[in-house]
């Protein structure tokens, strides 16, 4: 599964890289994330509970940030088991630019990622139509 998009942030980009590095921020912005815990140096442990179409469940999982570059680009990996219902490797390049006149950010994302098990046998339109919604 490929994504790619962009959105406007109607911060400045010192505000938005802030908002994208706090965890408790980004817990409260993804929909089903139970916790985000800093576990190191850039690396978190994630529990996430996803619906996917008629499977739900719980996925436990790292994820890292490489490539960090404040504030303006980071990548975020992520590698999760969701027992019975498979799992989820995959990774994020986001970038922040400025936008207009700096009180707005453009945030452009790049996503790779691949599932396994029962949650693969959905369909990649079901798949991709969830993940956007993260």
């Amino acid at each position: 599964m490929d994504l790619k998009g962009e959105r406007i942030l109607p911060v400045d980009r010192d505000t938005a890289w802030r908002a994208l590095n706090d965890p408790e921020r980004l817990r409260g912005a993804i929909p089903g994330c139970e916790t985000i815990e800093r576990t190191g140096d850039n690396e978190y442990r994630v529990v996430l509970l996803a619906a996917l179409g008629p499977v739900r469940s719980k996925f436990r999982g790292k994820l890292r940030l490489e490539d960090v570059v404040p504030p303006e680009r980071y990548t975020l990996r992520f590698d999760g088991e969701g027992g019975a219902a498979g799992f989820v490797k995959g990774s994020a390049a986001v970038t922040l630019f400025d936008a207009g006149d700096g009180a707005a950010t453009r945030l452009a994302y790049t996503v790779g990622a691949q599932v396994g098990g029962r949650i693969a046998q959905l369909g990649s339109r079901l798949i991709d139509s969830a993940a956007l919604k993260l």
